[in-house]
């Protein structure tokens, strides 16, 4: 399987791709071609050009949640596929407004859109993208340091009611020697995630984790995140998009991390 970074908010030095504060991923596993979110605008489009991926080829899209910093790019993507229809994955709560106070910060596109040009899935259940790639779907409550917190407000009926991100979801990879967690914000907490992915695959052994931890302040759920990580023995972290800079250095600090930027390669096995 390989990983390529197509937005996140880091663009290494003297690499000249597009950054903004947003994610998108690009993964191939055997004939599947996924796209993983879409960041806020065309800039997704514009960093694939430059790596030379064909996004036209897509097979699947499958979206971590419905936050615009990873749904915003929808807007732009349709008109690459012509006539063919990618399946899109997402959890069922994704497409419903959601705000900040006054601020819209859900998905610019809505359900009607979507169903013209995709062949929509909206599932709370794990669902294989591909032989090792699979959408998580919900996530529980697993881990009792990592509560969930509202981020704003989602219309789900009439009116707006506190939005506990319960649409956010992840990716996990079946590797020949353990699992690989793909996340966009990990508002579910990624331990959460990590311990579901576990729970999915029957694999105990997670080997690395790559996207937003959703991690910010020095505190206890960061102790307590880094203790888990270190009691699964997780040595290979790709924290990026929204870790902050102190929350980074204090898990560098016990766990070695590597730095994450647009155009950066993976390949797992």
């Amino acid at each position: 399987m390989k990983l390529t970074v197509l937005v996140d908010n880091n663009v290494y030095i003297d690499h000249y791709y597009l950054g903004e504060p947003a994610l998108s991923f690009y993964l191939e596993d055997g004939n599947e071609k996924i796209l993983f979110d879409t960041g806020y605008s065309d800039v997704f489009i514009r960093n694939a050009e430059l790596l030379n991926i064909d996004l036209s080829q897509i097979t699947k899209l499958a979206l971590s949640h419905g936050h615009n910093d990873h749904t915003g790019g929808l807007s732009q993507i349709t008109d690459l596929f012509d006539q063919k229809k990618p399946q899109l994955i997402a959890h069922p709560l994704t497409f419903f407004p959601k705000k900040e106070q006054d601020l819209a910060i859900g998905s610019p596109v809505t359900i009607k859109d979507l169903e013209r040009e995709y062949e929509l899935l909206l599932t709370k259940e794990p669902v294989k993208l591909s032989p090792n790639i699979t959408f998580l779907g919900e996530i529980p409550q697993l881990v009792d340091f990592e509560p969930r917190l509202q981020v704003g407000e989602t219309k789900i009926t009439d009116t707006f009611v506190p939005d506990y991100v319960f649409d956010d979801s992840a990716l996990v990879f079946e590797g020949t020697d353990g699992i690989y967690i793909i996340t966009g914000c990990s508002h579910s907490g990624i331990s959460n995630i990590c311990e579901y992915a576990k729970r999915v695959t029957g694999n105990q052994t997670i080997k690395s984790i790559i996207g937003g931890f959703h991690l910010f302040e020095e505190n206890i759920q960061l102790e307590q995140t880094i203790e888990y990580f270190k009691k699964n023995q997780i040595n290979t972290l790709y924290p990026c998009h929204c870790v902050s800079f102190p929350a980074k250095a204090k898990i560098h600090y016990q766990l070695p991390i590597q730095e994450v930027g647009v155009g950066m390669q993976i390949e797992w096995q």
